[in-house]
């Protein structure tokens, strides 16, 4: 079977932050350190899979973190209308990764067993776990799945073929990462299982965390999945925009052919 096309679409950023907001255990906390968000488009002739929604205007509002762009509107230089995206990979339920489910309202879901009993159940009862969640995006994937639209995985599946999702928890007890045939060879959509290159590639981990083992063994795991290490693609990390070429629009990058300029360099340097 040919290779997929894979495409970041950033529809937001937030810059007034610093490396403390992302590394657990550094020796410049207070040195500033932007984030930007992204979903992803894989696409293969008539083939679409949508890894990820964002969040609309109101959740940025709720949290005082704006976009830039809608979801449905960053996706639009794409070619896809809302109504018409069929399979969404959630990669987690984390706000600004499953904020936009109601965006989709024919998707079907696919997520981890782990993510929906982690979302509902007691841990939800600590605020500091909650923080990353809101109420309507959970009731959202509730709502998909008594619709007969959330189809449940337990660690390693095949979405179609040469798209893969792996459990790695961490970040999030059912969080998960994308595995996909690229032309340069496996590529892994990290999301928040990396959120930056530097996480990964200088085992430093980011401070949002359920189960720290879990996380450093999934930087191991990522590695492992993808054909060579400057494959796997972090969720946040605004070197991705300097090392990937801009697309069809200049929110969009076009990431299948692998990146321009060494990562596992760069993503050990602070940025």
């Amino acid at each position: 079977m040919s290779a997929w096309e894979v495409h970041a679409v950033k529809y937001a950023a937030r810059n007034a932050r610093s490396r403390a907001d992302s590394f657990l255990f550094d020796d410049n906390h207070d040195a500033p350190h932007a984030m930007d968000y992204y979903i992803w488009v894989l696409r293969r002739g008539d083939e679409v899979l949508l890894v990820d929604t964002g969040y609309d205007d109101a959740e940025a509002q709720a949290r005082g973190r704006p976009i830039e762009l809608d979801p449905r509107a960053a996706l639009k230089p794409l070619g896809l209308a809302p109504e018409a995206v069929s399979q969404v990979i959630v990669t987690h339920l984390h706000y600004d990764h499953a904020g936009g489910l109601h965006l989709f309202p024919n998707a079907k879901l696919h997520m981890q067993a782990a993510e929906m009993q982690f979302a509902t159940g007691p841990c939800m009862c600590h605020d500091t776990l909650r923080a990353p969640f809101s109420a309507p995006h959970v009731c959202e994937a509730v709502t998909r799945l008594y619709s007969g639209k959330v189809v449940f995985h337990d660690g390693d599946a095949e979405i179609a073929e040469g798209v893969t999702v792996h459990c790695i928890g961490g970040h999030s007890r059912g969080l998960q990462c994308v595995r996909v045939r690229t032309a340069a060879g496996w590529m892994v959509l990290a999301s928040d299982a990396a959120h930056y290159y530097e996480n990964v590639f200088a085992r430093k981990p980011f401070p949002i965390v359920v189960d720290l083992q879990d996380m450093f063994d999934g930087f191991t795991r990522l590695e492992a999945l993808a054909s060579d290490r400057r494959l796997i693609v972090p969720g946040h990390d605004p070197q991705v925009r300097r090392l990937y070429p801009q697309g069809v629009a200049p929110h969009i990058f076009r990431l299948d052919h692998g990146p321009e300029g060494d990562p596992t360099e760069s993503g050990l340097r602070p940025s």
